[in-house]
């Protein structure tokens, strides 16, 4: 069983995105995502998601909100199972990154980007402050066969 973090971090109405384009074999390259990774064991999610964001943008959390549980079902690999967070308090200087290029991307350009078609699903429900959700993405290949999302 695969358990992720992901995070939205939040500044001047900007996301924190992660152009994946350094990895070999990602599975995310050249998609555009937030920043975050796989738990270590005997990590609770926000151990993660803290140890995460620190080792790919040098930033440290102070202040993260839980916004959703997400199952990723793709017939290439094992199902993910995601806790996704958004952040908008946190100390220190962003960091390179050795999975790609981080940059502050404004709120109404990241339709813009190149991202999974799930993502563009909670992105919006981010946007719309929607209360926490359980949703299930599912796909073959990279084309986003079912959603479902309940609240």
């Amino acid at each position: 069983m695969k358990m992720t973090t992901l995070c939205y971090i939040e500044k001047d109405d900007c996301y924190l995105m992660l152009l994946r384009n350094k990895k070999i074999n990602d599975i995310n390259e050249g998609k555009w995502i937030g920043v975050g990774g796989k738990f270590l064991p005997g990590e609770s999610p926000e151990e993660c998601l803290i140890r995460e964001v620190k080792e790919e943008t040098g930033l440290t959390l102070t202040g993260f909100k839980f916004r959703g549980f997400i199952t990723f079902v793709q017939n290439k690999t094992e199902t993910e199972y995601m806790c996704l967070f958004t952040a908008n308090e946190f100390s220190g200087d962003l960091m390179e990154c050795d999975e790609g290029e981080l940059r502050w991307i404004p709120k109404d350009k990241i339709g813009e980007l190149n991202l999974w078609e799930g993502d563009r699903v909670f992105l919006e429900l981010l946007r719309k402050e929607k209360p926490f959700f359980l949703m299930k993405l599912e796909y073959e290949e990279e084309e986003l066969i079912s959603h479902s999302v309940r609240y």
